[in-house]
């Protein structure tokens, strides 16, 4: 049997949501709370640290654990999933997702980056 080398067998497209290498994209698992269907990647998850995590709809609390979704995670199921999330890194601002409509604010952004998750404009190309 004979092979191409000249085959691409996989491909890893960038998609813009992490914008440098420092601090470094640190991932952990995650327990999401069930029934909020659909989550993408860069979807702003927090909670209390240990409880089941939901989208960001409010405010960023400082007690609260927050994380960003590293992959599509399907929470419909009816039970909590557990999905891996970065808890640290350097993310593009316009790609980050919250839940419920709701816009970061600078206090947000703030409390984000005091646990070591940053926010920057990224340009597309």
């Amino acid at each position: 049997m004979s092979k191409k080398l000249n085959e691409t067998i996989g491909a890893v497209e960038y998609d813009g949501l992490i914008v440098d290498h420092v601090p470094v994209a640190d991932a952990v698992t995650v327990k999401l709370a069930a029934s909020n269907g659909v989550l993408k990647r860069g979807t702003i998850v927090t909670g209390t640290a240990g409880d089941e995590l939901a989208p960001l709809a409010a405010a960023i609390e400082d007690t609260n654990a927050t994380y960003i979704l590293t992959d599509d995670t399907d929470t419909g199921t009816g039970e909590a999933v557990v999905a891996t999330a970065y808890r640290t890194g350097h993310f593009a601002r316009g790609k980050l997702i919250t839940g419920s409509e709701y816009t970061l604010t600078a206090a947000d952004e703030e409390t984000l980056r005091r646990s070591g998750i940053l926010l920057d404009d990224a340009l597309t190309y």
